[in-house]
């Protein structure tokens, strides 16, 4: 059940306003408040809102309180109590969350307990939330004892979600939006939604949370100060080699999402386009039991997963290493004898001559030449 203890001199509050025949109470000032939660397993005639209670009657306090939670994650029997000790952020108690106004809600990628407390509260203030699965939000809400409408928002009917949304918007609704896993809007539903809030004037905010390019990145050690976000690469083959083509001269690090199904296919073609040297990064099932991160040279991505039929399941995350950096000068000296041939010959024979002479790529100088061109 959900208790709130106190020290010595604190004043107790109501047992019922946290939870069903559990003690309940705070310390002011410089106390801390101390809570227990659960997870699905509750006792009978409990309240499973024990986390929002909490968030609740931490944000009506002063800033200087701390806040010390006991959770039991709403995961497989086995799992033990997590404990965290985090202390409530002053501008909790004094932030607003305004009427009329989307707020974009991250979501966990794959372990439940990485939703943010700010999440929690916003979902538990919105008096609904635009999803992209209705099934997938609705488990996620109850695992936190939250009960809001849901409205079905996804790539098939954004345009009359919109609608929707913007005339609840209209008469003074918070709403949530969330996709199934991560943050909305990023290579997953909700950008038209956003855009289209915006476009009508209404207030749209966003709530950090996780991201499954950025922590793949932080895992990956791949060392660069820029990242080139991608997302999922064409289905088809062909389709598929030549946009990759297109990216050969990036430097920055790549950024791609892929499934399951098409792992192998997305290495073979990566194999197939860049240099065998480059370090890729495959990150599947991120933050789940089955998570894993492996790096190595290109040339050696397609034996890796094909060595444990394990690995052409769950959701993947690829990074490429980008392309090392041209030299200017050297880019002057080529782009110099590319206007010079290309006085005389047609692009692709120019490109072919040039590389030829510079021992540069020919593809890259063919590239060059259709800009130089014009």
């Amino acid at each position: 059940m959900v208790t709130a203890n106190t020290s010595a001199g604190g004043r107790s509050g109501p047992g019922g306003a946290l939870g069903g025949g559990g003690a309940g109470g705070w310390t002011g000032g410089g106390g801390r408040l101390v809570f227990a939660g659960w997870g699905e397993h509750n006792p009978p005639g409990a309240s499973q809102n024990g986390v929002l209670h909490a968030l609740s009657t931490a944000a009506a306090m002063h800033s200087s309180v701390n806040l010390t939670l006991f959770i039991l994650p709403p995961m497989s029997d086995h799992v033990s109590s997590s404990i965290a000790s985090l202390p409530v952020l002053g501008e909790t108690a004094h932030q607003t969350y305004p009427s009329a106004t989307l707020y974009v809600v991250a979501t966990p990628i794959g372990n439940v307990t990485d939703i943010s407390l700010r999440a929690l509260h916003v979902l538990s203030l919105v008096n609904a939330v635009a999803c992209e699965d209705t099934r997938n939000t609705a488990t996620l809400m109850n695992r936190f004892g939250l009960h809001k409408p849901l409205i079905a928002a996804h790539q098939h009917n954004e345009r009359e979600a919109a609608e929707t949304l913007i005339a609840r918007l209209q008469a003074g609704e918070r709403i949530a939006l969330v996709s199934d896993a991560g943050t909305p809007a990023v290579s997953d539903p909700g950008a038209r939604i956003v855009d289209a809030v915006r476009a009508a004037g209404l207030r749209v905010l966003p709530l950090p949370g996780a991201s499954a390019a950025v922590t793949a990145l932080s895992a990956s050690g791949l060392v660069n100060d820029q990242f080139y976000f991608v997302g999922f690469l064409p289905a088809k083959a062909r389709q598929r080699e030549n946009f990759l083509a297109t990216l050969r001269a990036v430097t920055a690090t790549m950024v791609f999402y892929e499934a399951p199904h098409r792992i192998l296919d997305c290495a073979a073609a990566l194999a197939s386009v860049f240099e065998p040297t480059r370090q890729v990064v495959f990150a599947r099932e991120l933050t789940k039991m089955f998570e894993e991160i492996h790096r190595c040279p290109l040339s050696e991505a397609e034996a890796w997963i094909k060595a444990d039929a394990h690995r052409e399941k769950g959701e993947f995350v690829v990074l490429l290493e980008g392309a090392a950096p041209a030299d200017d000068e050297n880019d002057v000296e080529a782009d110099r004898l590319l206007q010079i041939l290309l006085a005389e010959l047609p692009v692709k024979q120019a490109a072919g001559l040039a590389a030829q002479i510079t021992g540069r790529k020919k593809n890259a100088l063919y590239d060059r030449a259709l800009e130089l061109k014009g």
